[in-house]
C-alpha cells in the first residue's frame, strides 16, 4: 500500500473560489485584521502566508504588529471599527492564560477563527445554527473545520451510517487536546458520530459519539498510545515539539488516514507504506475556512447583531 498524499492547497482552492464569488456578490471590499506580537518565528511566517491567501479571495488583510501589552486595546479598536470585518489572532500573543482572555475580547461577530465562547458553546452543545429556525449557521473553528474537509477529501466515510451521524463506527485518535484545535476537533468528530480517543500530556479522554443524544459525551480512557493508534481509522497529530516520538507505520492500522497539523513533523515516513492517505499540513485549509467564516459573518451580521 502506498498512501495518497493530500495537498491542502489544492483542496482549499474550490473553497477560495467560492469565497471570491461571495465577496464579489457583496459588492464591497472586506477587511480582515491579524494581530501579531511575534515578529519572528512560525507565527510571523504563518501570518504572512495567511495574508497572501486572504488576498487571493479578494479580502484585504492588515497585520498589526504589537507589543504584548498592546493586544487588548488593539482588539477593542478593531471591534469598534466598522471598516474591520474580521479579526484573526496569531498565538502566542501574550501567554497561554492571557491569550485565552484575548479570545474573549474579540467581538464574536468578527471572530473568523470561531474561538469565542459564544461559538464554542454552540459547538460543544452540537447546536449547528444560531437561531431556532435553523437559518443562521454557526461559525466553526477554522483549523478543525479545515481538517474535517481534508478528511472528506481523503475518503473518510462510514457506509450505511445515519445521515445525522456520518462518521458512525469510525474510531479517531487525536494526539493533542488544545483549546485551539485538538479539543474542538474531537468534539466535531464525535458530534458526527465518531468515537475519539484523545491523547494528551494530561491523560486519555474518550469523546463518545453523539448518537441517541444531542451532543457527544466525555469519559476518562485507559488506552495507551499503542492501543489507541492500532484501533484508529484516523490518526490526527498536532504535537508542537521536535522531541515527540514520531508515529510509525508499525503503530497504525492498515489503511488509516493520517493528518499532521503541527508545525513540526509528527509522522515517520514509514506511515506512507501503511496508511491509505496522508495529509502533511493543513495551513491552506485554515486560511480558506477563516475567510469563509469572514464572509459568512459579514453577510449575516444584521441578523447576528440581534442574537
Amino acid at each position: 500500500m502506498s498512501a495518497r498524499l493530500i495537498d491542502a492547497a489544492a483542496v482549499a482552492e474550490p473553497f477560495r473560489a467560492q469565497t471570491r464569488a461571495r465577496v464579489e456578490q457583496l459588492g464591497r471590499d472586506l477587511r480582515l485584521v491579524g494581530l501579531l506580537s511575534q515578529i519572528h518565528g512560525p507565527a510571523h511566517t504563518y501570518a504572512q502566508y495567511a495574508r497572501r491567501g486572504a488576498e487571493q479571495t479578494g479580502v484585504t488583510m492588515d497585520l498589526w504588529e504589537l507589543e504584548p501589552q498592546e493586544v487588548a486595546e488593539a482588539i477593542r479598536t478593531a471591534n469598534a471599527d466598522p471598516a474591520v470585518d474580521g479579526i484573526f489572532l496569531y498565538y502566542p500573543l501574550i501567554d497561554a492564560q492571557e491569550d485565552r482572555w484575548a479570545r474573549e475580547l474579540v467581538d464574536p461577530r468578527k471572530d473568523v477563527e470561531g474561538m469565542h465562547s459564544f461559538w464554542s458553546r454552540l459547538l460543544y452543545e452540537n447546536r449547528r445554527f444560531v437561531d431556532d429556525a435553523g437559518k443562521i449557521p454557526a461559525v466553526l473553528p477554522c483549523t478543525p473545520l479545515g481538517i474535517l474537509k481534508l478528511l472528506q477529501e481523503a475518503g473518510l466515510h462510514s457506509p450505511g451510517a445515519h445521515p445525522k451521524a456520518p462518521l458512525e463506527g469510525v474510531v479517531a485518535c487525536v494526539i493533542n487536546r488544545s483549546d485551539i484545535v485538538g479539543r474542538p476537533l474531537a468534539a466535531m468528530l464525535a458530534n458526527d458520530g465518531a468515537t475519539v480517543i484523545s491523547l494528551d500530556l494530561d491523560g486519555v479522554v474518550i469523546f463518545e459519539p453523539a448518537i441517541g443524544r444531542r451532543a457527544y459525551a466525555m469519559r476518562d480512557g485507559d488506552q495507551d498510545r499503542a492501543a489507541a493508534l492500532a484501533a484508529a481509522d484516523v490518526v490526527i497529530t498536532g504535537v508542537p515539539s521536535r522531541e515527540f516520538q514520531l508515529v510509525t507505520g508499525a503503530e497504525i492500522k492498515p489503511g488509516a488516514i493520517c493528518v499532521n497539523f503541527s508545525q513540526f513533523r509528527n509522522f515517520d515516513d514509514s506511515v506512507l507504506d501503511v496508511a491509505s492517505a496522508f495529509v502533511p499540513r493543513v495551513g491552506p485549509m485554515t486560511v480558506a475556512m477563516a475567510v469563509r467564516n469572514l464572509v459568512r459573518l459579514t453577510a449575516l451580521r444584521p441578523q447576528h447583531q440581534a442574537a
